[in-house]
């Protein structure tokens, strides 16, 4: 099997030079130089099919650049949410708890420690950073569209865009 290096999105026009604006169509196009795929857009306004000798290509759609949202919701807060889902024995609220467990891990709030199996489950044993405070933290095994489901839903929920109050976690 052949390995290429593509290169990335330019944001420019192939046939103008000009840059594509947010939002716009365009057909992105590989070509095959060498090692390497060479990818060039071309706004759909000018489109007239893939050029010769393109090795593939697609239609696209220029990312919309969204302001960055402030979460409202500051480590002590996530800490304290981490620490009260424990408590909950619903199967939800721990995959909530798993997937904040990571996203605390990543934030260095907390600290991997070992994995202990009990039953036929898994449990990771995490520690607060800074502290002797050891959690339990059970791993669903999620899938990795289940956890960028809960990730998305629990980013929804600190950043207020949900019906969801606090207390229902």
């Amino acid at each position: 099997m052949r390995e290429y290096a593509v290169s990335g999105r330019t944001g420019v026009d192939g046939l103008t030079g000009r840059e594509l604006a947010e939002g716009e169509v365009y057909y992105a196009v590989l070509f095959e130089e060498g090692e390497s795929l060479v990818r060039r857009e071309y706004a759909a306004e000018g489109w007239l099919g893939p050029p010769e000798r393109y090795f593939c290509y697609w239609k696209a759609l220029v990312p919309v650049k969204a302001a960055k949202k402030k979460v409202w919701v500051d480590n002590e807060v996530l800490m304290n949410l981490f620490v009260r889902l424990a408590e909950s024995a619903e199967e939800v609220k721990q995959h909530f708890r798993f997937v904040l467990g990571l996203m605390l891990m990543r934030k260095r709030l907390l600290k991997y420690e070992e994995t202990q199996m009990e039953e036929g489950q898994e449990w990771w044993i995490m520690r607060s950073s800074g502290e002797e405070t050891l959690h339990r933290v059970w791993n669903p095994r999620l899938a990795e569209e289940q956890i960028v489901m809960v990730s998305e839903e629990l980013s929804m929920i600190l950043h207020g865009e949900t019906g969801m109050e606090n207390e229902d976690l």
